[in-house]
């Protein structure tokens, strides 16, 4: 390593060790709590996942309790964190642990890639922490720390970006203690040198950050493209009948898929309600449904993915006979919607139905 990382190297960790937050998974080198922590904090703030943390890990202690859990519990225990891939990608590789590893967590790189929804940053975090292997992370914050320190214009979004970043950050890893110098740089980005709330005046590593020194702290790191973001409109059917209601699984490769919602008609633009009763999917659904009541004032939002916009109207529908579409529909009693795992949309109507 040359003497320039070396001392980059050493400051990321004195840094580390006088700002570090507490955090439950830090006080562990258990590769199974390592890799929850982790799969939690891929698309979730440090603040919201905590406490996803902790009662996950109460509840699947070990990689055998989640494999023996039913998905639908372990969904649930995942409400309201999204991205729901990542639980199921979980629950499938705890399963594969089990059978493939007799319960035993991998403890080599090549390994761990190769459980269902780890990719190179989730297995070099895991085996960099849990078995101090020699590989480095390359997150998000990663990214930021790197392309500022070193003043790079690569996109990070790109295949010629990646490979960059990610041959650079090899090359400053400390291989004594790999673990703890991925974590030092990890939470520099996400305390220090944060996307817009930087303090380069109290940056320990400013005299030799070239971003800071050609003034392109704030263009770095560079992205290609914006992502597109497509709008759908969702209108949900909240069905009553003598205290019960109907909920059915979302199926196929789509957004909160397994999970549990009203019945459901999607359109390609908005409709106002006279317009969705002409529909074909409305029909359908309440073919031959002669007395139907519309109680209350229809609940809007727009929920906000990362790739999607959902418009959503959830309609109260008071029926004397379900309909014959809910057939293989088994009714639940409103109180026990609780029980079921359901989108944060869904779980956002049903807090605003309780006021």
């Amino acid at each position: 390593m040359k003497e320039e990382n070396k001392i980059l190297t050493h400051r990321l960790v004195q840094w580390y060790a006088s700002h570090a937050r507490d955090l439950p998974w830090r006080h562990t080198n258990d590769a199974y709590h390592i890799w929850v922590s982790e799969i939690i904090l891929q698309q979730t703030r440090v603040a919201q996942g905590y406490d996803y943390y902790l009662r996950f890990i109460e509840r699947f202690p070990h990689v055998t309790a989640l494999a023996q859990a039913d998905e639908d519990e372990v969904l649930k225990y995942w409400q309201g964190l999204g991205y729901y891939s990542r639980a199921r990608n979980m629950h499938a590789a705890a399963r594969d642990i089990v059978q493939r590893f007799n319960c035993a967590f991998p403890s080599s790189f090549q390994e761990i890639r190769s459980l269902k929804g780890i990719g190179e940053y989730t297995a070099a975090a895991i085996a960099s922490i849990a078995f101090n292997l020699p590989y480095a992370v390359v997150d998000g914050n990663v990214y930021r720390v790197l392309s500022r320190l070193f003043d790079i214009d690569i996109p990070i979004d790109t295949t010629a970006g990646k490979k960059y970043y990610s041959e650079l950050a090899q090359t400053l890893l400390d291989h004594i203690h790999p673990g703890l110098y991925n974590q030092a740089i990890m939470e520099f980005g996400a305390l220090q040198c944060t996307p817009t709330g930087y303090d380069c005046t109290t940056c320990p590593l400013q005299d030799i950050c070239a971003a800071y020194a050609s003034g392109n702290v704030n263009s770095r790191p560079v992205k290609s493209g914006k992502v597109s973001v497509k709008s759908r409109y969702f209108h949900y059917f909240v069905i009553k009948c003598n205290g019960h209601t109907w909920l059915q699984k979302r199926t196929g490769k789509d957004i909160w898929r397994n999970l549990y919602e009203f019945p459901l008609v999607e359109t390609d633009a908005p409709l106002d309600f006279i317009e969705l009763k002409a529909t074909e999917a409305y029909q359908k659904l309440f073919d031959e449904c002669e007395q139907m009541t519309i109680v209350g004032t229809p609940y809007s939002c727009r929920h906000v993915l990362t790739h999607r916009i959902i418009h959503a109207t959830f309609y109260t529908i008071e029926v004397t006979t379900p309909p014959a579409a809910l057939a293989h529909l088994s009714p639940i009693a409103w109180h026990d919607i609780e029980q079921y795992a359901i989108s944060r949309l869904t779980e956002l109507y049903l807090q605003h139905n309780k006021r």
